[in-house]
């Protein structure tokens, strides 16, 4: 079996340019073996590499198979609680500070999203979301930008590729789905959690979506007020390059 420092040589041997550093090659190899074998595997490592942007960037989506289309209602959508999370007789002596570490550390290392959100801006969401349940988000893909359907259901948020949703419709698969937990809403917090899928996106791209989401519909920016009202109102008005505009600007503020 060949190894990768014989490879390496090998190759060098091929290149144009090896009897013009055969003897510095060879004098290498002699005097500081270990700097020479340093030297191969770094070149291993950088051939490695995608040419094309790093190994963890994700190409846009493709139209997958659509989810299974309800058939009956003992199949219909379950409400989720919070005590089916958490042990409310455990927290309810509890301050919203306390609730909210205890929230966030239990999901920390765990796959999916999770944050604390004070009851007034969630009033703020809900009533947007009742207002205009459907909206899109932009996502950074590779040299471009891959939009996402979200629709509001109550307390629920589901997203979808568009691509997804353009081919199956209410059928699509989703990628993300964020819970929003009210029943601490006494003590002034809403608790949520969002869960992905691993195939189409990863954690900073929930993420991401998750805190677009919370922008336009908990937040007091008039521009992005209109843009939520145009899509669900007048969609012939609505550019999506208003949103990518938008997420950049964001970007700028947050350096």
């Amino acid at each position: 079996m060949s190894t990768p420092q014989k490879n390496f040589e090998e190759e060098l041997v091929k290149n144009p340019y090896y009897e013009k550093y055969a003897k510095k090659i060879h004098d290498l190899q002699k005097t500081s073996p270990e700097d020479f074998q340093s030297r191969v595997e770094d070149c291993q490592k950088k051939k490695a590499k995608p040419k094309f942007g790093p190994a963890d960037e994700r190409d846009f989506s493709s139209v997958t198979q659509p989810k299974e289309a309800l058939r009956n209602l003992s199949k219909q959508h379950k409400t989720k609680v919070l005590s089916d999370v958490m042990k409310l007789d455990l927290i309810q002596d509890m301050s919203a500070e306390e609730i909210s570490k205890i929230w966030e550390t239990h999901f920390k290392d765990k796959d999916g999203i999770s944050a604390t959100i004070p009851v007034e801006v969630y009033k703020v969401i809900y009533e947007r979301g009742a207002k205009f349940p459907v909206f899109v988000l932009p996502l950074p893909r590779g040299q471009g930008y891959e939009f996402f359907l979200c629709q509001i259901e109550r307390d629920e948020v589901h997203f979808t590729s568009l691509i997804n949703y353009q081919a199956h419709k209410e059928n699509a698969p989703e990628c993300l789905t964020i819970v929003h937990y009210t029943e601490l809403e006494g003590k002034g917090i809403i608790l949520m959690r969002g869960e992905f899928n691993k195939d189409v996106i990863n954690a900073r791209e929930a993420l991401c979506l998750a805190n677009q989401f919370q922008l336009y519909y908990g937040n007091t920016d008039e521009k992005r007020l209109k843009l939520l009202e145009r899509l669900n109102c007048n969609p012939n008005d609505f550019k999506h390059m208003d949103l990518i505009a938008e997420l950049e600007c964001l970007s700028l503020e947050t350096k």
